[in-house]
């Protein structure tokens, strides 16, 4: 049986979720681990035939461990098949919901040189309520300026789980 590894990087629990709907999807016809990514050793990508990787975008940038992960394990990363997604509120948009309308997965993509085989875009999540003060400012400023939610007391979930059903399809 095929091993796949998923990694995940999230800022506020959303990856994670789209990541364990993946790995259901993906355990119907392979063993599926699922580490977050300061978990993931070299071991454990070299144990597996697939890796798939998934982060969120917080103030329009991958967390650099993201960046940093794909530098130091760029050999192994080019022996395996591979996935990369990204997570973000901008993704909800029709016009940036794909791999090549994403300026999100294009610029990270261009920064790190990688080329995964498989490519996907997720809209991600706002939950106000559970931000701390600066965060629900600034992201409720962003909201404003791109004509997305503001209501501080709302929880908005642009995640299309359809989509992410697909493209967890397409990895097997």
């Amino acid at each position: 049986m095929k091993k796949k590894l998923i990694i995940y990087s999230t800022t506020d629990g959303q990856t994670l979720l789209i990541c364990q709907r993946i790995k259901e999807i993906l355990n119907e016809k392979a063993e599926v681990s699922l580490l977050a990514l300061p978990e993931c050793s070299e071991n454990d990508l070299k144990k597996c035939d697939h890796i798939i990787l998934g982060a969120s975008i917080r103030y329009g940038k991958h967390k650099p461990a993201v960046h940093k992960f794909v530098e130091l394990n760029r050999k192994i990363l080019e022996e395996k098949r591979t996935a990369f997604f990204t997570v973000n509120v901008v993704a909800r948009k029709p016009n940036k919901n794909s791999p090549a309308t994403n300026p999100y997965l294009k610029k990270f993509l261009n920064a790190t040189s990688w080329n995964p085989d498989g490519l996907g875009v997720f809209a991600g999540k706002i939950d106000y309520p559970k931000y701390g003060f600066f965060d629900k400012h600034v992201i409720r400023l962003i909201m404003y300026i791109t004509r997305g939610p503001t209501d501080m007391n709302g929880t908005y979930e642009f995640t299309d789980w359809k989509k992410v059903e697909e493209f967890a399809s397409e990895l097997n």
